[in-house]
């Protein structure tokens, strides 16, 4: 591709550039959106992920020109002037301006009579930014072209009812598909009430994370386990049981390679519902130093919960009275603190909860090559699982990857 597209598609899995309906402009041009919207993952949330390309044609286009830029766009049938890209953008981070004002701002006064392609509803409040909207009505944009609707109940169809009664052209609809798979987690946040959970875990082929006596130090490779740092430093959370808390002794932090910054720094999140996680692990010793969360159920003592505030760490205190409704109760405190992507990392017991509530999105599962036997070793996924084979939870599109000796399976649930 030329200079103007380069870099405007860094995670390719979403888009299928070879497919036959490339041939539609608004895909093309929408699936350009797209890959600017990935960039970035890991930096806007609670705010979703946009992205917007401004295009209008080039009445002046040289030959030469037209015969570059129709290469570019892998055989699209046009028979007028090839439409030029006059600004792009996205949405950098929480609090930044949004995809339209960045790419309104590259085009200037070319945006007049130009159609926008936003992966996502312009907005229409006032928030941290000015609305989107009154932005583009005032820019001249001729037409606009969107992904799907923000279910965010202050927009929810309201742009897109501005922008026509102020005499635009609205599209909806175009890769509506792909631009609701980049925003799940967004989506799901708000209309579920809870966070996107990823479970992860490292196990042998012979489906163990442990051996009959809790060892599990390491059963994944050290290239592995880099993979893990980078997907914890885009999450929100990190989610972890008291048992596992206790054998492991993790610290959960993100601990990347000299010169690699984390998008975030996600909470340490511990599911302990007695109260006994020990005073003397790396959890606690790290709790002034990284946020640490800890979940009580009603049977932990009063003076716990002042130790660990103590210590630096917060205390969510719950008196529902089993697991589920607790983790329930979680899910929706978690959600109500803007916290998007949740990774858990077990033990069997949590996973096995979340996967009987339905609450698990997507995986991220390391197999090794070892064997370790045992009936009474431990399994990632426990609870009350799945009566029939037939019934059995799929992924969706898994994909696999090798990584040093480990196979890494991943994909969403179906």
């Amino acid at each position: 591709m030329s200079e103007i597209f380069k870099g405007l598609i860094p995670i390719r899995e979403f888009f299928d550039l070879e497919s036959p309906n490339m041939k539609s402009l608004d895909t093309f041009f929408m699936r350009l959106a797209l890959g600017e919207a990935t960039k970035g993952e890991g930096f806007t949330e609670p705010n979703p992920m946009v992205g917007c390309v401004l295009v209008r044609p080039d009445l002046n286009e040289s030959t030469s020109d037209r015969k570059k830029r129709l290469a570019d766009m892998q055989g699209a049938k046009i028979t007028g002037p090839v439409p030029r890209i006059v600004g792009v953008g996205y949405h950098h981070c929480f609090g930044a301006p949004h995809a339209e004002a960045e790419a309104l701002m590259r085009a200037g006064k070319r945006a007049r009579g130009a159609t926008a392609y936003v992966t996502l509803e312009p907005c229409c409040h006032y928030g941290k930014t000015p609305p989107c909207v009154e932005a583009l009505i005032k820019a001249g944009v001729k037409r606009v072209v969107t992904a799907m609707r923000d279910p965010f109940p202050d927009v929810a169809g309201g742009g897109l009812n501005a922008l026509r009664r102020a005499g635009i052209e609205v599209t909806v609809g175009v890769c509506r598909k792909e631009a609701e798979r980049l925003n799940a987690p967004y989506v799901t946040r708000l209309t579920k009430k809870r966070p996107w959970i990823i479970g992860k875990w490292a196990m042998t082929l012979d489906g163990k994370i442990a051996t009959k006596t809790g060892s599990s130090c390491w059963v994944s490779s050290e290239a592995s386990r880099l993979r893990v740092h980078r997907i914890r430093s885009r999450m929100d959370g990190i989610l972890i049981g008291s048992r596992t808390a206790m054998e492991d002794d993790p610290r959960l932090t993100v601990r990347l390679p000299e010169g690699e910054k984390p998008k975030r720094i996600p909470t340490r999140i511990v599911f302990d519902s007695g109260g006994t996680i020990s005073a003397f692990s790396e959890l606690a010793l790290s709790a002034r130093d990284v946020p640490l969360l800890l979940v009580f159920g009603p049977n932990a003592l009063p003076e716990k919960k002042t130790f660990w505030e103590g210590k630096g760490a917060e205390v969510f205190s719950m008196t529902a009275p089993t697991h589920e409704q607790r983790l329930i109760l979680l899910m929706e405190e978690l959600s109500r603190r803007g916290m998007t992507n949740i990774l858990c990392e077990g033990g069997g017991t949590l996973l096995g909860h979340l996967f009987d509530l339905d609450c698990l999105d997507e995986v991220y599962v390391f197999v090794a090559p070892k064997i370790v036997g045992g009936q009474s070793a431990v399994i990632p996924v426990g609870g009350e699982g799945i009566e029939r084979m037939r019934w059995a939870v799929r992924l969706n599109n898994p994909q696999y990857e090798q990584i040093a000796e480990d196979v890494l399976i991943r994909g969403r649930i179906h």
